[in-house]
């Protein structure tokens, strides 16, 4: 059972904050308002309701709740909550999708879906294309 006095993540970048470049952390971290760049940690990787990430993110875990447009690699899985809205490459062991969540973009899901990733497997920085109407 989880403690109730310790909160889930450790770190927050606050909706009125707006970040571009590289963040490396350690622990769990979540992001509410805007951020544009790459992403690395063996931690916990959170996406709010109003965040607004366009990254290239090699995380643990990553939960997003929020805008996400780039790359996610996750060494142990990858939550898209209801109101995700994402357009990206995603590549992970687990991989959850609530019902309602919006995803544009490549997979790949299974036990061995870290085994031999390349770099140039991924388009960057964005790899996802908006559909056509």
């Amino acid at each position: 059972m989880a403690d109730a006095s310790k909160p889930e993540f450790t770190t927050i970048l606050a909706s009125d904050c707006s970040f571009k470049g590289e963040m490396t952390f350690e622990g769990t971290m979540k992001v509410d308002g805007k951020f544009e760049g790459k992403i690395t940690t063996k931690g916990k990787l959170g996406v709010g309701k109003g965040a607004h990430l366009c990254a290239e993110a090699i995380v643990g875990q990553a939960s997003i709740e929020g805008a996400f447009k780039g790359n996610v690699v996750a060494s142990e899985r990858i939550e898209l909550a209801a109101s995700a809205s994402v357009m990206a490459d995603l590549r992970a062991p687990k991989l959850v999708v609530a019902e309602g969540a919006t995803f544009v973009g490549n997979v790949h899901v299974s036990p061995d879906a870290l085994k031999g990733v390349e770099k140039s497997e991924f388009v960057v920085p964005i790899p996802a294309t908006p559909l056509k109407k």
